[in-house]
Formats: C-alpha cells, sequence, structure tokens
C-alpha cells in the first residue's frame, strides 16, 4: 500500500491504495503537455472566484501570481514534473499550495477535475487545431506554386492505375490542393464543436456558488459555454471530430506519398526527391528511397487506429464521466503529432521535388491516351457515341497488331474504319489539343487550371497569378 495523505480524493477511503493502482490510474506521464491549458484554466478561474467574492480578491490575486510563477518555471525547466503525482491538475494544484499555502487550497473551490480535465482539453485541441491549419495553408501555398511552374506540363491521368486520359501536372497537384481545402473545413468544423467552454460544469451537476462561467469562456476566448451539466464533462464529441479530421489529412497525404513512390521509381522517373528527402540503401549504393513518403504512408495507420481507440471507448459509456475517459488523451494527442510531423516532412519534400517534364510527356504519348478524343472527333460529326467507340477500339487493335499510336496511323487506315475521317483528325488527337479543349470549369485545361489556381488563392487571401 501507499500513503495517501495528499490525494484530494482519499476522505472517503480507508488504508493506502496499491501501488499498482497508482501506477495504473496515472497520468501524468502523457497528460503533462497540458500545463499551459491547466494554468491558463485556473488563473482564469481564479479571477472569476475573486471577482464572484467567492473567495476573497487578496487569496485570487496570490493563487495568480503562484500560478504564473509555476508556468515561468515549467518553461524554463527549473520546475521538472513529478513522476509520481497522479496527474498534471493534481501537480500543479499541490505545487501551488506548497509555495502559497492555504490560499492554494481556495483554487478548486466551485470546480471538479471532471471540468477542469474538459476546459484543458479543449484549449488544447484549439491550440492545435490552429497550429495544423497553419500548416495546410503552408501546403496549399506550396501545391499552387509547384502548379503554376507545371500549366503546360503534359503527363497521363489513370484510372485503375492505367493510363486512362492526358491531364497537366498542375491539374494533378490542384486535386490535392482541392483536398487539403476541404481538410481545412473539417478542422475548422472541429474548432467549431471545440470552441465551448465546460468550467462551472463540476463533477455532472454544475455548483451552488455563483459562477460568472461567461466571465471565464471571455478570459479564454471561448465562443460559448456548455449548455448542459452532463454532456459538458463527458462530452468527447469534439475530440473525435478532431480525429476524424486528423484522419482524414493522414489519408490524402498517405495517397500523395503513394503517387510519390510510384512517380520516383525507374520505372515512371516522374519525379526527382531532392537528396534531402531521400534515403540510400545499407547494402546497395544505387538505390534512393523515398523513405519519407514511405513513413507517411505507413503512420497514416497510427491515426486510423486513434480514431477507432476513440469511438470504442466511447460507445458503451453512461453519463456522466468515467475513467475510461482519461483514454482520450493518448491517441488525440499521437495523431495530433503524426499529422505535424507528416506535414512538415512531407511540403519541403513536395516544394523540392523536381518534376521530369519530359518524361511525363513521353509516357503520355503511350497507352492511346487520346483514343477518347478520337471518338469525339467522329461524335462531333454526328456519329452516335457507341458507334463511334466501337470504330475506336477497332483502331486500337490495329495499332496493337502493327504496333503503332495514333498519331502514327496512315490517314488511309482511318478512312478505312470510317469515311468521315479527315486530315484534321492528326491535330484532334494530338496530346496538346487534347488538353487545351478541356477548357470546361474545373478540367485540365491550361487556362481552366489557372482559374482553379486563382480562385483557391482568393479564398486563401493570396495574390492572384499574373500573365
Amino acid at each position: 500500500m501507499t500513503d495517501d495523505s495528499n490525494k484530494v480524493w482519499q476522505g472517503r477511503l480507508s488504508g493506502g491504495s496499491a501501488k499498482e493502482v497508482d501506477v495504473f490510474n496515472s497520468s501524468i506521464s502523457f497528460d503533462y503537455v497540458l500545463f499551459e491549458e491547466d494554468i491558463a484554466g485556473s488563473i482564469a478561474h481564479a479571477k472569476m472566484l475573486g471577482k464572484q467574492s467567492i473567495i476573497s480578491k487578496e487569496d485570487a490575486a496570490l493563487i495568480v501570481d503562484g500560478l504564473q510563477g509555476i508556468l515561468m518555471d515549467l518553461k524554463d525547466g527549473s520546475l521538472l514534473f513529478d513522476p509520481n503525482a497522479e496527474d498534471i491538475h493534481m501537480f500543479i494544484e499541490s505545487e501551488l499550495t506548497e509555495r502559497i499555502g492555504e490560499a492554494g487550497k481556495r483554487l478548486h473551490t466551485g470546480r471538479s477535475r471532471n471540468d477542469q480535465v474538459a476546459l484543458d482539453l479543449r484549449l488544447y485541441v484549439k491550440k492545435q487545431l490552429a497550429e495544423i491549419k497553419n500548416q495546410l495553408l503552408d501546403f496549399e501555398k506550396v501545391l499552387i506554386n509547384k502548379a503554376e511552374q507545371h500549366l503546360h506540363t503534359i503527363m497521363p491521368g489513370y484510372t485503375h492505375l492505367q493510363i486512362a486520359q492526358p491531364v497537366t501536372f498542375a491539374h494533378h497537384l490542384m486535386a490535392y490542393a482541392q483536398m487539403i481545402q476541404r481538410d481545412i473545413k473539417r478542422l475548422e468544423e472541429a474548432l467549431e464543436h471545440t470552441d465551448v467552454m465546460p468550467l462551472g460544469n463540476g463533477a455532472l451537476a454544475g455548483t451552488t456558488y455563483p459562477l460568472d462561467r461567461q466571465y471565464v469562456a471571455e478570459q479564454l476566448g471561448f465562443e460559448a459555454v456548455t449548455a448542459n451539466s452532463l454532456d459538458g464533462v463527458s462530452d468527447r464529441d469534439f475530440v473525435i471530430d478532431t480525429a476524424y479530421a486528423l484522419s482524414m489529412i493522414m489519408m490524402h497525404l498517405s495517397r500523395l506519398s503513394e503517387e510519390v513512390i510510384l512517380w520516383s521509381s525507374q520505372e515512371f522517373k516522374f519525379v526527382e526527391l531532392d537528396d534531402a528527402f531521400a534515403t540510400g540503401s545499407s547494402i546497395m549504393p544505387q538505390k534512393k528511397n523515398p523513405d519519407v513518403a514511405e513513413l507517411v504512408r505507413g503512420k497514416t495507420g497510427r491515426a486510423y487506429g486513434n480514431l477507432q481507440t476513440l469511438l470504442t471507448m466511447m460507445k458503451g459509456i453512461p453519463l456522466a464521466y468515467n475513467k475510461d475517459m482519461q483514454e482520450d488523451k493518448e491517441a488525440l494527442f499521437d495523431s495530433i503529432r503524426t499529422v505535424k510531423l507528416a506535414l512538415s516532412a512531407t511540403i519541403p519534400m513536395i516544394d523540392t521535388m523536381e518534376a521530369k517534364r519530359d518524361r511525363m510527356r513521353e509516357a503520355a504519348s503511350k497507352g492511346f491516351i487520346n483514343a477518347t478524343d478520337c471518338a469525339d472527333y467522329l461524335t462531333k460529326k454526328g456519329v452516335p457515341f457507341r458507334e463511334a467507340y466501337g470504330v475506336i477500339g477497332a483502331l486500337v487493335q490495329t495499332c496493337i497488331a502493327t504496333n503503332q499510336t495514333l498519331e502514327e496511323v496512315s490517314l488511309e487506315t482511318y478512312q478505312s474504319l470510317h469515311e468521315l475521317f479527315e486530315e484534321d483528325i492528326y491535330e484532334a488527337i494530338s496530346l496538346e489539343n487534347c488538353v487545351t479543349k478541356r477548357n470546361i470549369e474545373g478540367g485540365p485545361a491550361p487556362e481552366a487550371v489557372k482559374k482553379q489556381i486563382e480562385q483557391l488563392k482568393e479564398r486563401l487571401g493570396l495574390s492572384i497569378l499574373s500573365d
């Protein structure tokens, strides 16, 4: 058994708790990261207690000064976290009482660890969402800048990983820019759900003290206060919303990473990674491995697992708070850390990546990538699309048999399959025209992609692309 004399909850129980229980119950090893949020929340709470004359203004001032001193000491390393503390909240409160005496024991008036933990976590999530959003905005800028450089760089577009139709590298990059834009919106939605202040909910049923919850919310920068005390202490929807948004970010980064891995292979040779974002082999001197992209792809599973952990943890919990909910932090913290690391490595990797224009253009010239445009040529002359589709299918078979591309087939061969083919078929199926004529909104034509870039720049508040 251990000495529980310093535990705030010990009054009801007799004897000490088992050492194994203390270790199992403790969360200081991971929730220490909340120390800034815990101190900020406690300062706002203390100021409110003094304002409402729930405690004396003198005690409130002592508490605030003491907490500010603890914050400074933790930041500069002169105060270390006690690994034997139960959690970050009790560590700070005990340190405060040791420093300022009796006044420190009044800090917890009118609150519970349940609403205190909920507050700290919301403050932390708000800060992290803002930081990740800024990373995503930086990524958008990199994608836009890279796209501007490759408005006319033709590459093959794929379905089923088979060459399908010609697009541009700019168009391909802007597809990811759209994904990141949706990721930003998801973060903003998660922030909206997070931006509600729970302090004042107590353990589950509020308090009899005349708290000014709106004052605390204003001090801490919250948009609103929770409307129901039971929900306020037991709501972790905002944590799951955040974990879902982070999982989506990782999914998008993983898709891009998979393409970078393919593109940088000898079989594709579409891109060359900067040496700073590749590694070598311990045995094969010729190797240049896309390890950054592979790690991002692999770490995506962590985010998925964390989301599943949170969903499973919450699915069977009755109202209100249950100790199960302590498990929210490690999963959330890991997803946040994983996304931040992945973005910090992916952004400069893409920024410094060199696109091989000639190789992309060469790949686009193969695989009958302009077959649809060839069919459209007949359709625009009045041939039903299904009939035109059949004609071009037969033409492709001829090309395969004679080892020719559609551009290399003679006009006589074209006309033997359909009398409406004329000399202008070669212009219609040139890759440049195949791309340029797809000047529909959202299409791959340089002008259409330029509009995509301009629209995104406008949303991001960036200067519009000049001609």
